[in-house]
């Protein structure tokens, strides 16, 4: 593991504690893995949310007006950084990537308070490829917004900065795999 800082240390062994599970998966991909993670409980744990947000809100740029990305895996990392952001006096706006158009009332993907022009930071739990994160830019930069960052509480493959910065984008994840105690796993997942 790497040396970690007092909040992403704390993140870590939460996670180890409650999100972590070893055992023999099947991963989104197919692939098989001898790990498997959900940052949700750990995410939407309130003991830990202070951690999520106080970790991630170390790698928004200062610049940021709104942070989101694809529902599902991306709303409670964006609501809690959000609320928490705003307990300090930075006002981020929040908002949801649908994963399909709506049909009726205002339409679209997107669903909160993201507006053209924001200067958004796509945000997900974890990632192993990144295709969740690079989804939800494409959607928001064809919204009108300006995508800023890439990033996610957990990088458990190894490939989403190689493949954010293919299309011109930055990816900084809290934590990876290695901090938690496991070796990249190449991008099995989402």
């Amino acid at each position: 593991m790497s040396d970690l800082d007092p909040t992403r240390a704390a993140l870590a062994a939460h996670l180890r504690e409650h999100s972590v599970k070893t055992g023999d998966f099947v991963l989104k991909s197919g692939k098989r893995s001898s790990w498997f993670i959900d940052s949700k409980q750990t995410v939407c744990r309130p003991e830990a949310m202070v951690l999520v947000a106080e970790a991630l809100l170390e790698l928004i740029p200062d610049d940021a007006t709104a942070i989101g990305g694809l529902t599902m895996g991306a709303d409670p990392v964006a609501f809690v950084t959000g609320g928490i952001a705003a307990t300090k006096g930075r006002n981020l706006k929040i908002f949801s990537v649908r994963k399909e158009v709506k049909d009726h009332g205002a339409g679209g993907r997107i669903a909160g308070a993201l507006e053209p022009g924001d200067r958004v930071v796509i945000t997900e739990d974890t990632v192993s490829r990144g295709t969740s994160l690079l989804e939800a830019a494409r959607a928001v930069e064809e919204f009108g917004a300006k995508v800023v960052l890439l990033t996610a509480i957990v990088d458990r493959g190894g490939s989403a900065e190689r493949l954010a910065a293919a299309e011109g984008w930055a990816f900084r994840a809290v934590l990876s795999a290695p901090d938690l105690g496991f070796d990249y796993e190449g991008g099995a997942e989402a």
